[in-house]
């Protein structure tokens, strides 16, 4: 029995070569190939590099944003991603000025990205970017197709950047650098901000232009609000309004319509959305607009917009109050 159970555990950790590569495999490469114009010995040549992580499918089974809004702001929200991310500001500060004045999106928000992504390149990943792409794309049904093409994206950008495959580390999802690109993001997002003719998201001057620029490039919008905290006088009427989707999807007259209260004066025809989160006394409602929405483009989680934002929106204090 032990020895069946050691040879099951070898399974799951070994590279898989092209020759163990099952018909449904060989043809997803065969799609791949075509598609992103790459040689299928090339990508034959990835997967016997790659090796199975079970790890990585267990952290995909478990994200934290599948824990209630209290919980999941106790992660992010907290004083010492607070004070690390001043300091993270007063260090960078004409970058992110420049930033700023050139992508208009705010010093705080960019800051904020870089503080719960990486805890402002502390903590950028271990896992092997390879690894992590080869695992999810091949062996988890769920997103498979997507990490597929993440997987060949970053055959691409490893031969664009003149990287080996086994290079890089990242997270469990196969995000890389100060700011978490996955890789066609990188390929997409990530620009030379310092001009030495490289775009490199492990270091801060390109993760700041970078993240800058994906905002950018996603219609951020300067000056307008993110989110504002909501009162509701018919929390039935208001709970009609809730939907799953991220987009905005009413006007700012329905909503008032229906019992949503906030301190702001908002157009009738302002595009918006009510969103409601598990507080800890209670259902948390919120009204955000366009710049929330953005948010959720680079993570398509409402908890993970939200503390971005909140986060941002102590660094932006915690600033004005250090000047």
């Amino acid at each position: 029995m032990r020895l069946a159970l050691l040879s099951a555990a070898l399974l799951l950790t070994t590279s898989v070569t092209a020759a163990e590569l099952d018909p449904e495999q060989q043809q997803w490469l065969d799609e791949l190939a075509g598609k992103f114009e790459l040689p299928v010995a090339e990508l034959n040549d990835a997967m016997a590099q790659a090796t199975y992580q079970l790890s990585i499918i267990d952290a995909m089974t478990r994200p934290a944003e599948a824990k209630p809004w209290h919980q999941y702001r106790s992660i992010f929200l907290t004083d010492k991603r607070l004070q690390q991310g001043l300091a993270f500001w007063q260090q960078h500060a004409e970058l992110l000025a420049r930033a700023e004045q050139e992508l208009q999106v705010p010093a705080q928000i960019i800051t904020a990205i870089i503080g719960v992504e990486t805890f402002y390149g502390a903590h950028m990943g271990s896992h092997k970017v390879l690894d992590a792409l080869y695992t999810l794309g091949f062996h988890y049904p769920p997103r498979g197709e997507f990490f597929r093409s993440e997987f060949a994206n970053y055959l691409q950008l490893a031969k664009e950047q003149g990287w080996s495959l086994d290079e890089q580390k990242g997270s469990y999802a196969g995000a890389m650098g100060m700011g978490q690109f996955i890789s066609s993001s990188y390929r997409h997002y990530a620009i030379d901000f310092d001009g030495n003719d490289e775009r490199n998201l492990f270091q801060p001057v390109d993760a700041i232009g970078s993240v800058a620029n994906y905002f950018h490039q996603h219609k951020w919008q300067l000056g307008d609000d993110v989110a504002y905290p909501a009162r509701v006088t018919d929390t039935v009427a208001a709970d009609a309004l809730l939907s799953p989707a991220l987009e905005l999807s009413h006007s700012w007259a329905e909503l008032a319509t229906a019992g949503v209260l906030v301190e702001q004066e908002l157009d009738a025809d302002t595009p918006v959305k009510l969103i409601r989160l598990d507080g800890v006394e209670g259902p948390e409602y919120w009204v955000v607009r366009h710049n929330f929405y953005v948010i959720t483009r680079y993570n398509r989680s409402p908890l993970y917009a939200m503390a971005v934002y909140q986060l941002s929106e102590q660094l932006k204090q915690a600033h004005e109050q250090s000047l």
